[in-house]
């Protein structure tokens, strides 16, 4: 199974988009899908796996009010991408609204989809876990 692996550092561009990672273009030579994800940051999904990703949601909306909810605001903030030849990729202002991208993007590799985001959220939401690869123990 190959994924998205690999962190690169860009910058939102006066119109609000910004330039994807010259090693992920290739998956979205057809497009894809940018949607609000958990944690606030956002997913960047090939076509493919969004479509994989709907039908997740769509079985789950079946089980309650809260799921159907769910299934609504994700499917609601996504927004379908092209990327143009510059390999720039345009973020909806909701969007940007939501992770707080404003300037610098953190864009990485997340196996199965890309992730953007505001690097300050990463810094306080996600940088604490890497001590993990320093110790012995399985949590």
């Amino acid at each position: 199974m190959s994924g998205f692996v690999g962190r690169y550092e860009h910058s939102l561009d006066a119109k609000g988009r910004v330039i994807l990672p010259s090693k992920f273009r290739a998956a979205f030579e057809k497009g894809g899908y940018l949607s609000e994800n958990r944690e606030g940051c956002l997913a960047l999904w090939t076509i493919g796996e969004f479509e994989r990703q709907m039908a997740v949601m769509q079985e789950s909306s079946l089980l309650s009010r809260v799921q159907r909810n769910r299934a609504r605001l994700w499917a609601a903030s996504s927004y379908e991408v092209d990327i143009d030849r510059q390999g720039r990729m345009p973020i909806p202002a909701h969007l940007r609204e939501f992770a707080s991208l404003v300037g610098d993007v953190l864009i990485h590799g997340a196996i199965d989809r890309v992730e953007l985001w505001n690097p300050a959220s990463w810094e306080e939401r996600v940088k604490p876990e890497e001590s993990w690869f320093l110790t012995e123990e399985e949590e």
